[in-house]
């Protein structure tokens, strides 16, 4: 019985040495393995944006269209990232600051249905920001006129 157990401990043994061996192979081809990944990942550099990244809003109304148009157009160069409403909303409302912060924060907290919804999230900052739509139009007509 003291025959068997030593030839089995014996087995046991090789075996343990053996598992060693191949686990020890097997950390120096995954430690070759993120080397190589990094290696690569600095070779690799994200396509450049024909858009800049659009600078933060602070609600001075004259800044509101510049704002909108510099949302937009990083918005649409990278559409694969604002694939919905609230993305474009969310985009929107992380790079707001100081007053225009200030402003978005009641809606946040009752979960308003306008963080869903772009196009009326817009409006509202028009409203709040002093872009008026009806003087566009009212210069518009004065133009007409001449």
């Amino acid at each position: 019985m003291v025959d068997e157990l030593v030839l089995l401990l014996h087995a046991l043994l090789v075996r343990h040495r053996a598992l060693s061996i191949e686990n020890s192979q097997l950390m120096e081809q995954l430690r070759l393995l993120v080397c190589e990944r990094a290696t690569l990942l600095r070779q690799v550099r994200p396509p450049s944006c024909p858009v800049p990244f659009p600078e933060t809003f602070n609600g001075e109304s004259s800044r509101l269209p510049e704002f909108i148009v510099q949302t937009a157009s990083y918005m649409l160069v990278n559409e694969n990232r604002f694939c919905n409403d609230a993305m474009k909303v969310a985009f929107l409302i992380s790079l707001l600051t100081g007053e225009a912060e200030e402003w978005v924060v009641p809606y946040i907290e009752m979960d308003s249905p306008i963080l869903s919804d772009y196009r009326a999230f817009l409006e509202e900052m028009k409203q709040c920001f002093g872009w008026d739509d009806d003087e566009e139009d009212d210069d518009e007509e004065e133009e007409d006129d001449y």
